[in-house]
Parts: C-alpha cells; structure tokens; sequence
C-alpha cells in the first residue's frame, strides 16, 4: 500500500468513525423547563437526563422547597464555568443547584441511576431525601472536600414522579458544575455495563503495566536501549490513565484517596505520557526526527507536568487545553515519523507505522468523547489500545532482533579479525622462537662447558615454555572457534606417554620429585586415534602435576579397563602428592584462563588453559576429565578413552623414529634447497642439515628459489611460506606447474591445520611447524628422501 493511499484510508475511517458517533446519537427524551417524561418508556436502552434543568447559581435550595422562583433554565449537562443560554458565565469557585422532575409509569421496570463524576463534590436529594453524596458540599472552601467517584443508586419503584434537586460546589478546580450525563435505565443492564467497564479497564491497565515492567526489564538486564526504557515508562505511566481518569474505576476501588492526590496523578500521567512518547520516538528513530521538534514538545510537557506537582489544581487544570494542541500536534507528528521511517526501511517501521492508525482512533476517540461529541466508545476504545501497544512491542522486538543479529554479525567479524590477529602473531613469534629454540639445540650439541649447560638449559626451558602458552592459547581459540578436527591415525600410545614422561624428568628432577610410568602389560597393540591431541592432553597434565607438586611423586599411569578383538577402553591417570584442591575450587579450575586461586597463579605461573584445553578435548572425543584431590594431599586427574586397535603390535616400532647419530651423516651426497628470508631461521636449519651431511644452497624468496633450482643437482627443497617478492605457495605451485616432482617440505610458523588446504592446492608434500624439534626436521626428510628413490 503507497503512503497516499494509507493516509487516505485513515482519514476515511475516522471520517466514518465520527459519523458513526453522531449517526448514534439518537433522540432520546429530554428535558424541557426542568421536566423530563419518561413514561412509556421501554428502557431498552439507557437514557441520558439531558436537556433544560433549573439552574440556581449560589444557592443551595432546600430538597424539600417547590419553589422555582429565580431559576435559571440551562442545557445539562452544564458547566457554570461556561455560558449559560442567556450568555452568563459564574466563577469556577462557588456553589449551585440544578432541579430536575423525572415523570415515570408506575409499572417501570426497576431502574438504576448513574451518578458521573462531578466538578467537584455533590449532593443529590431525591423527593427530598438525600441519596448520593460524593465529597464534602460548603458554601466557602473551609470544609469542602472534593472527590471524584463513579456512583449508582437503585430508584425507588411505584413512583410516577422523581424530583431531583442535585447540589454543586467547587472550591478547588478550575472547572464546576457537570460536565457528563446523568443515565437511567433498567438496573440489570447498568449494573451489567458497569462490571464490563471495570474489567476492561482492569485488564488493559494490567496488559500496559506489565508490559512496562517486561520492557524495563529487558532494559536493566542488559539491553540498554533508551527507545526500550522509555516505552516502558511511557508504558507504566500511560496505565494509570486507563485506571484512574475517566470511569475512574481505581476511586471505586480505594474510595477514600485524597482527591489533590488523584488530580495530581491524573494531570501528570497525561503530560508526562505524551512527553514520554515523544522522546521514545526520537530515540526509536533518531534519523527521522526533527530533534528539535521533540525537544520542545518534551519541555512543554515536562514543565506542564512539574507545575501539576507543584501549583494548587485551580491553576493547572486550566493548562488541559493548551495542552490539546500539543496532543493534536503530536496525533500529526507521530505518523510522519513512522512514514520517513518505513520509506527508508528502518527496523520495525511497518510495524509502528500500522500502530499509527490504532494510535490515531485512540486519540480521536478521547479528544471527540471529552468534547462530549460521541460516547466512549470502551470496547472500540480498548480494542486500539491493545492493537497500538501490540504493535510497538512488535516494533521494539524487531528493533531488539535487529540490535542482536548486528552484534552477532560485529561479533562474527571480531571472531574472524581476533582469528586473523592470532594467526598472524603465532607466525611472528614462532618465526624468532625457531631461531632461539635451534640455536639452543646447536650450541647443547658442541659441548658447552658445564655452567654453560645450566644456563642453555635455562633458556631452552623458558624458549619452550613460552612456546607452550602460544600453543595454549591458539588451541583454545581454534577449539572456541569449533575449527579443531581429529587425525584418525596409528599410534602407540605407550611410546608416547614414555617420550612425555622422558621429556620431563629433568623438570621434575630439578624439583626433587621422582616422576614414574605403569604401563598395563596387556595394552599390546597400537591403536588408532590423533596422536597429537594424545600426546597434547597428557603432557599438560603430567606437566600441571610436576608445577604443582613440592614434594614426593607425579605418577603417570595407564591401563586397560576394557578390551576387544577390535576395540579397548584406557584409563589414563595422572597421580600427584601436591598441593590438592579444595571442592569448591575443583569446578573452577576447569574454566579458562582460571586457576584455583589468585595465589596460586603468582606462585606457580600458567595461563590457566591447559586444563580447559584437555577438557574440551576430551569433551570433543566424547571423553571427560575428571578430577580427585584433597587439600595438602594431592591431585589425581583420569579419563577414559576408547580406541580402535591397529594390527601392528607395539613391538613392531619404527626404527627411524630415533635420534640421528650425526658422526653417520644421513644425509651424506643429498642437496637440499632451503628457501627462507629469515636470516637466524637459515643459520638454524643450516646448521642441522649440514652436520646430518647435507649441502645447502639458500635462496631467500619464491622467486630466486625458481631460479636457483636444479633438478639435477637438488633432492629436495625446504620452503618457507611467508616470504617477500614471491611467497612459498606461489613458488611451489611455479615449480609443479614446471614439472618438477621433487619433495617440497613447508616450513612455517602457522598451524598444519590453518593451511593445510592452500597446502595441498600448492603440491607441498609435508609440514615442518616452526620452531622445529630437530629430530622431526630428520624424520620428515628422510621420509621424502626415502619415498623419492
């Protein structure tokens, strides 16, 4: 629907919406010179006692006196505040009395009287007994009370004649006298009519309170939005004008409320409802505003509002009409907003721009039924009202959702740039640990003097403990990022956990613990599964045991709890006599970048991660990490893992996974192309390669490799990745689109798993991560060595 045709079609609704009032406003009896004839009459429906009443302007005639001496013929219901037929108009302080003679048949259904709201107290006297009263009447305002109550009264039957004699006072507002019909009819159907009006108005104050408070809510519980906070406020004080103005069912039920209270409330919420809204809009949809448009509309109702606090109700209940402009504005306003907004596709805008139209009836129905053109109209009335706040809530919603799915998406981009982030500084730091770590390595192996030992051993030992973080922290992100993916290859995990526990006695020999092995003699074949996360899982565990142990034993314990012709269960345990947990710490230690205290952390260094790693791990291999420790007693963490079993035996070990003896030269009359730019990174590998017998000849890009290259001479060629002029992917794809089938092994500082398919697309055969142990830079080229004869 274009926006011509959705104005249009509102404007004929409430042209239609008008004319329905006034085409329902038939012609009932009415009052002529102070008489209104009611015989004859069905009461099928309710009848207002309109028309001409006495009128007596400050007097307060005697129930009983039939006198109609100075009496002055009115149109009731009649305000003295306003002209009277000959033109008159009295002061809002004062008193009066209006006389009205009801006829009626003697065989009158039993009829109820409907007492409104009176400016502002009253007493009716009905065939000279008193028979409604609502506040205090006095002729001064010393004693008068005013109050504001809806109030029935069941007529006498029998009686063909009703003399109404009703007195007026009003010492308090700026308006006095009646302003709204009183209605007769059958008791039945008014007392019917009255219960249905109090529960719509219950209901529909209740649907806008609690929605108020859902909204402030999800405000205060981490949306912040201040378009959500002040919906809600709009929400919570708009829900008192449902209960307290108008059918006023909130006096009915705490009769006695202070009237300056009530008339308080009752002017506020209406200034401070619509400045709410105002400001809810602009926050809604700041780009479509005219931001000092809204800013002065939420003065001019907030200063209107803080003068309903402060001034006596004589001088602000005068600002209503005033206020009607600001109201009809705002009526106008609102929908141009929401047209803007749904032109230009903000979120929710559809939403509120249908919330417009019940938003428009809302208010012509109130402006058209104070005004005294057509009835209430309640049911219509509530109908709009929990279509409008329906709708906003729609709008808010969407607003929410959008708000959600735009974090995700600037979270997803974080993800991806934190991602890009680590990977790019695994590859800076690794690149110098590389040359730290062989170096370290090179200069063990030319036999240093013996405090030169202690002190290389101190600096491989801090080389790869800060390694160890990296790795820490790299893994965590890859398993939080769900990219973490297992092998599913042969592995002999006795021979792992004595490579660990072998790796590891001079740290637990440096600490004075003895570090021990049990393997179960009945684990006898190799099983299949990632020997790398394995390996992983108990190193930082073994490794946490001896951090955290002063004394006594770290015991590494594997056995079978389960076997099969294919399949067997492990229980792999780690046992110390340290420092132990307390209960309420066991959970926590779990957590990342979380040790059981703050203490702990200074004392004994980490990051936290390493048990969270294995955790999850094991949690991504369907296992679980548990933990048994007492306080000062010790710590012993197990999990349980089921494997398939390999064919091969333990005792069918692969020779070459030993050490090379460099007095052999392996590598004796093999040329190897090393192609690196990292100067320290060249001399490491150098190094290595030539006491294993190798030549070397260096290039220190992609390109100048293609160039060095010679088929002929070269076994194989070492090429780093990251590299400038021409990296090592486009080098090694040149040289297989060339036709070389020479070995090309990866050497770099990322994770296998980062690139292994750019790896792959480029013909690399392996992956050598730096900084490189150097008995895997052996192992893996004389694999390729090996395979390339």
């Amino acid at each position: 629907m274009s926006i011509k045709r959705y104005l249009y079609s509102v404007l004929l609704l409430l042209f239609c919406f008008v004319q329905y009032g006034f085409a329902n406003k038939n012609q009932p009896p009415i009052a002529k010179t102070g008489v209104i004839d009611l015989r004859g009459q069905s009461f099928t429906s309710n009848i207002e006692l309109n028309g001409q009443w006495e009128f007596y302007w400050d007097q307060l005639i005697n129930p009983m006196d039939t006198a109609t001496g100075n009496a002055e013929l009115v149109n009731f219901p009649f305000l003295w505040t306003e002209p009277t037929l000959k033109g008159k108009t009295y002061p809002s302080y004062g008193y009066a009395t209006y006389k009205l003679q009801i006829l009626l048949s003697k065989d009158a259904p039993p009829l109820r009287l409907e007492m409104p709201d009176l400016y502002s107290a009253y007493a009716l006297y009905i065939n000279g007994k008193m028979a409604l009263s609502d506040g205090k009447v006095t002729t001064t305002a010393e004693g008068f009370i005013p109050h504001w109550e809806i109030k029935f009264l069941n007529l006498d039957t029998g009686k063909d004649t009703l003399n109404f004699v009703l007195h007026v006072a009003n010492f308090a507002h700026s308006k006095a006298g009646v302003k709204k019909p009183l209605i007769i009819g059958e008791k039945t159907k008014i007392g019917l009519e009255r219960r249905r009006t109090e529960a719509i108005d219950l209901l529909l104050t209740g649907c806008l309170f609690m929605g108020g408070l859902f909204f402030l809510g999800l405000y205060l519980l981490g949306n912040r939005d201040k378009a959500t906070l002040l919906f809600a406020l709009y929400s919570i004080v708009y829900s008192y004008r449902i209960m307290g103005v108008d059918n006023y069912v909130l006096h009915t039920i705490i009769p006695n409320t202070s009237w300056y209270i009530t008339a308080r409330l009752e002017y506020l919420s209406l200034f401070m409802g619509i400045g709410l809204f105002g400001l809810y809009t602009r926050y809604l949809y700041p780009e479509d505003v005219h931001h000092k448009i809204v800013t002065i509309v939420s003065l001019i109702c907030f200063t209107f509002g803080l003068t309903s606090l402060v001034l006596p109700p004589l001088y602000f209940t005068q600002l209503v009409n005033p206020f009607l402009i600001v109201t009809i504005f705002c009526i106008l306003y609102v929908p141009y907003v929401y047209i803007k907004a749904y032109k230009k596709n903000r979120p929710g805008a559809v939403y509120a721009l249908a919330s417009t139209i019940a938003l428009m009836f809302i208010f012509t129905i109130t402006l058209f039924h104070y005004w005294s053109v057509i009835p209430q109209l309640q049911l219509l009335s509530f109908a709009c009202y929990v279509s409008f706040f329906f709708l906003q809530s729609l709008v808010l919603s969407h607003r929410v959702s959008f708000v959600l799915k735009k974090a995700r998406h600037e979270a997803e981009l974080g993800l991806i740039a934190k991602s890009e982030f680590l990977s790019t500084m695994s590859h800076e730091i690794r690149t110098p640990l590389n040359a730290v770590i062989g170096m370290s390595h090179l200069l063990l192996k030319n036999n240093p003097r013996e405090d030169q030992r202690k002190e290389l051993d101190v600096m491989l030992f801090s080389a790869n403990n800060l390694l160890a973080i990296v790795n820490d922290i790299l893994d965590y992100n890859k398993i939080e990022a769900g990219k973490i993916t297992f092998e599913h290859i042969e592995m002999d995990i006795a021979s792992i956990a004595r490579n660990i526990v072998s790796g590891l006695q001079s740290a637990a020999h440096d600490k004075n613990i003895e570090l021990n092995l049990k393997i179960d003699p009945s684990l006898k074949n190799k099983l299949l599964g990632d020997p790398t996360r394995t390996s992983q899982i108990i190193t930082n565990l073994v490794h946490n045991a001896i951090k955290f142990t002063k004394e006594g034993y770290v015991e590494v314990n594997i056995s079978v709890k389960d076997q099969t012709e294919t399949k067997i269960t492990l229980k792999t345990q780690i046992k110390d006599t340290g420092i132990g947990i307390s209960m309420e710490k066991q959970k926590l230690i779990f957590e990342r970048f979380t040790q059981a205290d703050s203490s702990t952390s200074r004392g004994f260094g980490g990051t936290g991660l390493g048990l969270a790693i294995c955790k999850k791990l094991l949690e991504l291999q369907h296992s679980s990490l548990h933990l048994n420790s007492k306080e000062g007693k010790g710590s012993t963490f197990y999990f349980i893992q089921t494997f398939e079993k390999s064919i091969k035996t333990t005792e069918q070990q692969i020779k070459d996974n030993n050490s090379p003896n460099e007095s052999d030269k392996p590598f004796a009359g093999v040329s190897i192309l090393l192609v690196e730019d990292n100067e320290m990174n060249v001399l490491v590998a150098q190094n290595f390669l030539k006491r294993w017998g190798a030549d070397v000849d260096v290039a220190i890009n992609g390109l100048e490799a293609l160039n060095m290259l010679d088929v002929d001479k070269h076994n194989l060629v070492l090429m780093d990745l990251h590299m400038p002029v021409m990296d090592g992917y486009q080098a090694s794809s040149k040289m297989r689109e060339n036709g070389v089938t020479l070995p090309i092994i990866a050497l770099t500082a990322n994770l296998p798993n980062e690139i292994e398919e750019r790896v792959k697309q480029s013909g690399i055969d392996n992956i050598v991560v730096k900084p490189f142990l150097p008995d895997e830079l052996y192992r893996k080229v004389l694999h390729h060595l090996s395979l390339s004869k």
